[in-house]
C-alpha cells in the first residue's frame, strides 16, 4: 500500500519521509499540487495522501475535491489534510472539500502514524466490501456449475441485444443448444460425471464464441448462444462450427471417457421484426425440437425449417 505525500515545505518533507520510511511504509513524494494530482489521476497506487493545506499548482483542499469528485469506484483515496490552520472553521472546510482526517502542525510523529494506521484499516476494509460485492454480483448473474450466465442474465441479454439491434439496423442471432442423450451420462457414470461433462461443454461454448457474444446456462443441459451482428445464415454456420467444436474431442473423465455432441435451434432477432424476447425463445425452441428429431447432432434454423428450404452450414 503506497502513501503519497504532497507538502511544499521541505522541512516538513524530509520529517515526514524519514517517519514513513522508519514505519515501512512505501511512499511517493512531491511538492506541487498538480503533480501530486497527476500521480493520483493515473489510478491504481496510491490509496493514501498526506496533503499539505498551501501547494503551488493547486491546494490541498482543490486536490481533495479533484480526488473525490473524479476518483471514482474501487480506488477509494484516505486523504490526511497537514496544515498550520488550527480552528474549527478550517477542519470543516477540509472535511466539506473530500479530506478524511485533518493534523494540524505541528505535530506528533506517533499521532500522524496513528492516523496512517487508522486510514489503513479503512482501505482494506473497503477493497474487502467491494470484494464481498463483486461476488455477490458473480453469484447474482452466473451460474454456480459452469461460471456461464444463469439464465435471468442471459434473457436479460438478449432483451438488451434485440432493443440494439433495432437502434442500429442489425441482425442477432440466437442459437438454443441442448445435449444429445445426456441422461444416459448420469444414469451410466452418475451425477458427477454428468456435472463433469456440463462444465466441459461450457468451456467449449465459451472457447468457440467472441469477446462480445453472449452465453448462459438456459437450464439443467440446455444453453442459450445470444450472437450481435450475426444473420440467419451466419448465426447457422457459426452454430455448426461451434457443434463441431464440440463433437471434435472426447471428453476425458476418471472413470471414462465419453462423446459428447449438441443439437441446436437457431433463429435471428430481425431489425424490422417487432418480435418479442419470449417469441424468439419459443422459436428457437422450436428450431431445437426439430433438430432432435431429426437425428441430433445438428443444427436447424427455424425461418428455413418452417420454410422447407435446406440451407447449407458448411463453412
Amino acid at each position: 500500500m503506497k502513501i503519497l505525500l504532497a507538502e511544499d515545505s521541505k522541512v516538513y518533507r524530509h520529517l515526514i519521509s524519514t517517519c514513513l520510511e522508519a514505519w515501512g511504509f512505501t511512499f511517493v513524494v512531491t511538492d506541487d499540487g498538480l503533480a501530486a494530482w497527476s500521480i493520483l489521476e493515473a489510478g491504481g497506487e496510491p490509496t493514501l495522501a498526506i496533503v499539505d493545506w498551501v501547494l503551488p499548482g493547486i491546494s490541498g483542499l482543490e486536490l481533495c475535491q479533484r480526488i473525490r469528485t473524479r476518483v471514482q469506484g474501487e480506488h477509494y483515496v484516505y486523504t490526511i489534510i497537514l496544515t498550520a490552520k488550527n480552528q474549527r472553521c478550517d477542519l470543516l472546510a477540509a472535511m466539506e472539500a473530500g479530506a478524511d482526517d485533518y493534523l494540524s502542525k505541528p505535530f506528533d510523529p506517533s499521532e500522524l502514524k496513528a492516523r496512517l494506521l487508522a486510514g489503513r484499516r479503512i482501505v482494506l476494509l473497503q477493497r474487502e466490501l467491494i470484494a464481498a460485492r463483486e461476488s455477490l454480483r458473480f453469484a447474482a448473474t452466473h451460474d454456480s456449475m459452469t461460471g456461464l450466465l444463469n439464465r435471468a442474465e442471459i434473457i436479460a441479454i438478449l432483451r438488451s441485444e434485440i432493443a440494439r439491434g433495432r437502434r442500429e439496423s442489425r441482425s442477432v442471432g440466437i442459437v438454443m443448444a441442448d445435449l444429445d442423450h445426456f441422461k444416459r451420462v448420469n444414469d451410466s457414470l452418475g451425477h458427477s460425471a454428468g456435472d463433469a461433462v456440463i462444465k466441459e461443454i461450457a468451456r467449449r461454448f465459451r472457447s468457440g464464441l467472441r469477446e462480445y457474444d453472449g452465453v448462459g446456462r438456459y437450464g439443467g443441459e440446455e444453453f442459450l448462444l445470444i450472437l450481435p451482428g450475426c444473420d440467419l445464415a451466419t448465426t447457422t454456420k457459426r452454430a455448426d462450427v461451434i457443434r463441431r467444436l464440440i463433437e471434435r474431442d472426447p471428453i476425458v473423465l476418471p472413470q471414462d471417457s465419453l462423446s459428447a455432441t449438441v443439437s441446436m435451434g437457431v433463429t435471428v432477432a430481425d431489425f424490422t421484426d417487432d418480435a418479442s424476447a419470449e417469441a424468439l425463445l419459443e422459436r428457437a425452441d422450436t428450431a431445437l425440437y426439430l433438430a432432435k428429431k431429426n437425428g441430433r447432432n445438428r443444427v436447424e434454423p427455424y425461418e428455413k425449417v418452417i420454410a422447407g428450404v435446406p440451407i447449407d452450414v458448411q463453412p
